[in-house]
């Protein structure tokens, strides 16, 4: 089982053809590191397609998911003059 202590959501877009090292830079770009147990998920700009970065602890993982139908909502930047970025903890 994989543990996940926060999950970061991307507010920018991110070109779908961005593999592991484009997604990377972005998280480290904003935060710093990846951090162990944090996941960051971005999305496209039609929201029909997102990938996540996943810091196991360990390594990277990246998944990719795709909508053939709907797009995902996704939620909108709040709080400290519009950060680019904003945070979700698990309840």
């Amino acid at each position: 089982m994989i543990r996940i202590d926060k999950a970061w959501l991307a507010t920018a877009p991110l070109d779908m053809r961005a593999g592991t090292d484009t997604a990377l830079a972005r998280v480290v770009a904003v935060f710093g590191a990846a951090h162990p147990h944090h996941t960051y998920l971005f999305a496209n700009k039609r929201a029909n397609r997102m990938k996540v970065l996943l810091h196991d602890g360990i390594g990277i993982w990246l998944c990719a998911r795709r909508l053939h139908q709907g797009r995902f909502v996704w939620a909108a930047p709040h709080g400290s003059g519009g950060a680019s970025q904003h945070t979700i903890s698990p309840a």
